[in-house]
């Protein structure tokens, strides 16, 4: 626009929206990545210690993204990580019930026994017993 009494102004209009930052490139080549160390610890730690591992892998994980680079390693940990917790409670469970069964088959064996005054054999949950072998 020219004004008759001043110079042309050639500024653009201020854009309507405010514009966004540009997006990470990326580790430059040769630069360390974040969170890439701590991914590769947290991936063997899965293996042995699975809920320390998970954990680890999820924070190597958001420090490879805060950064814009992927990491595989990290990935790798949640998942292994994830899974062994998982199949570890499973595990743990089917430990505790098999514990529970064993004890309470133990003290009908002793009931029993107890009755017969340990001598002889008892059948207890369909299973034959030897008394003499049970201490009182």
């Amino acid at each position: 626009m020219t004004d008759a009494n001043g110079p042309a102004d050639h500024t653009p209009p201020p854009p309507a929206y405010p514009t966004a930052p540009p997006a990470p490139a990326g580790a430059a080549p040769g630069a360390p990545v974040p969170g890439k160390t701590l991914g590769i610890v947290a991936l063997i730690v899965a293996f042995f210690a699975n809920f320390i591992g998970l954990i680890l892998g999820i924070v190597a994980l958001v420090q490879s993204r805060k950064a814009g680079v992927k990491n595989t390693p990290a990935v790798w940990a949640i998942i292994v990580g994830s899974v062994l917790f998982v199949l570890s409670i499973i595990i743990g469970i089917i430990v505790i019930v098999v514990i529970t069964a064993a004890a309470g088959f133990a003290t009908e064996a002793i009931t029993a026994c107890d009755a017969v005054d340990y001598v002889g054999t008892v059948i207890v949950q369909g299973i034959e017993v030897d008394c003499s072998t049970i201490e009182s």
